[in-house]
């Protein structure tokens, strides 16, 4: 008899294609409409500074799908390595890196190759720097103890393995490191056709 995790790896997967889809669409047509709050409204709805959305270019800020801002408590400072986990089309990872300035930097792991590509486009439009690696966050593409302070926007939820994201936070995080995270959390136990539905899932 399968144990849970071998049960769950067939929706995993599909759930994993789902979110690929998903955000790449917002990112392709982000004047589309979707059953979430997405681009500059959802960015002002979560108090994100409109000096930073008015600065960062408009690609990025029209595809941004985060759920929070994690910016109110990351206290970035000059010189501190960044992750943002599931960094998108860039906009978090933007506005950390100018927080952190020219002597740090920022490192963003998103799922979708391409998604990296264009974060990375809009990073350099907007005079910044961002490494970008394709990778799951059940498995972050980095060394023990490498970044300073961790962002994330309305990722950790779509994992299937949150404890093991946790931890996998946790071992890059440098000792004294911090998490700024901003996600979605249900206080009640989800119906199993919610659980088995990839486009509520990944949305």
């Amino acid at each position: 008899m399968p144990d849970d995790a071998q049960a769950q790896a067939p929706l995993e997967t599909v759930l994993k294609d789902e979110i690929i889809r998903m955000y790449q669409e917002v990112a392709d047509r982000p004047e589309g409409e979707y059953h979430f709050y997405h681009g500059r409204e959802a960015a002002e709805l979560f108090g994100y500074e409109p000096r930073w959305l008015d600065r960062a270019p408009p690609g990025a800020v029209a595809s941004f799908a985060g759920v929070g801002n994690p910016h109110l408590r990351s206290a970035i400072r000059a010189g501190e390595t960044v992750l943002d986990l599931g960094s998108g089309a860039g906009l978090d990872a933007i506005i950390a890196s100018w927080s952190s300035g020219p002597t740090g930097k920022v490192i963003g792991v998103d799922l979708n190759p391409t998604m990296c590509l264009k974060a990375q486009a809009h990073a350099a439009a907007s005079g910044s720097t961002l490494q970008c690696h394709q990778g799951q966050m059940e498995n972050i593409p980095l060394p023990d103890g490498s970044v300073d302070v961790v962002i994330s926007n309305g990722v950790v939820n779509l994992s299937f393995r949150k404890r093991k994201v946790i931890e996998e936070l946790f071992r890059v995080l440098r000792p004294g490191g911090r998490l700024s995270i901003t996600d979605i959390v249900s206080a009640k136990q989800l119906s199993q056709s919610i659980v088995n539905d990839p486009k509520l899932w990944a949305s």
